[in-house]
């Protein structure tokens, strides 16, 4: 029995659910705050979201019967957690179409956890400018290496538009490096 199935199982039963949740919770959390962080930049909102999503997945524990992969329910939980987020958090995700502007990137480079360089904060400036959509596609087919069929999947949209929105967003990012240098 795969340590996922026995998981699920165990989350199934009121018995073990809480130790089987706090499992999930140790084997779980770094991936998805990597995958949050990229959608809300700074370490504290990660932190937010990951709660929240914790939160979200704790409440709808009884609804996951292992259709999916466990990291997978988790994923599409953190991910519309973020976007939620983003647009609770507009000041954040507002990007001023003024070159001189750097909001994102000046955060970022502000920030204590920010582990990148400026070129990547100006990536994140890039990307920030996306609609959802293609920032979402991008993230995640960029950043976690998603392939289109799975990102179709917890996403619900087709793999052809998902490509279409991957090609249109290294395409205005690619403009976006070129109009900064």
């Amino acid at each position: 029995m795969t340590e996922d199935r026995l998981l699920v199982e165990q989350l199934a039963n009121p018995k073990t659910q809480r130790r089987a949740f706090e499992t999930v919770v140790r084997q779980y959390s770094e991936k998805l705050y990597w995958q949050i962080r990229r959608f809300v930049l700074t370490h504290d909102d990660a932190n937010d979201v990951l709660q929240n999503t914790f939160i979200k997945a704790w409440q709808a524990i009884g609804s996951f019967h292992g259709d999916s992969k466990l990291l997978t329910w988790l994923s599409r939980i953190a991910i519309n957690e973020s976007l939620d987020f983003l647009r609770h958090q507009k000041n954040i995700v507002t990007v001023s179409t003024d070159d001189d502007d750097n909001t994102i990137a000046n955060t970022l480079m502000a920030d204590e956890y920010f582990d990148g360089d400026e070129t990547e904060a100006q990536l994140q400036q890039a990307i920030a400018r996306l609609p959802e959509v293609q920032r979402t596609v991008f993230l995640l087919r960029y950043y976690d290496d998603m392939k289109y069929s799975d990102i179709s999947r917890q996403l619900g949209t087709s793999e052809g538009a998902l490509k279409a929105s991957y090609h249109i967003a290294v395409k205005k990012i690619s403009d976006f490096f070129k109009s900064h240098d």
